[in-house]
């Protein structure tokens, strides 16, 4: 008995500068608008439509040196957890890390005041 080997031929893909092009533009195409998105979109966060503070409902006062977010809520508001003083300074002043610095400006929540 003889066998009769069957062999396919083989064909190898070729692409052309062409085709490169093509393939490269098609697959940067998704990043490039993902990108654009995120570009687009990215700036949602920093501003919003909601109306700021109503003009007398702060005061300001002037961070003197060594003096912490702790010790002006403790100073301001001595009957009241500090914790939850320090949380309304912060968001009102959109504090990073909840630190400042002598000689910079915060405000303060009305209720809290000093008087005079």
């Amino acid at each position: 008995m003889s066998s009769i080997a069957l062999t396919a031929p083989t064909t190898r893909l070729r692409i052309t500068a062409r085709g490169r092009r093509v393939v490269a533009f098609l697959v940067a195409l998704p990043v490039a608008a993902a990108i654009g998105i995120a570009a687009l979109s990215g700036g949602s966060a920093l501003a919003s439509s909601e109306a700021g503070a109503p003009a007398g409902s702060f005061a300001e006062i002037t961070v003197m040196d060594g003096e912490t977010l702790w010790s002006i809520a403790e100073d301001l508001a001595p009957g009241v957890d500090p914790r939850d003083v320090v949380a309304e300074i912060t968001r009102l002043n959109a504090l990073p890390g909840g630190s400042v610095a002598a000689g910079q400006r915060i405000a303060i929540p009305a209720e809290y005041a000093p008087a005079g």
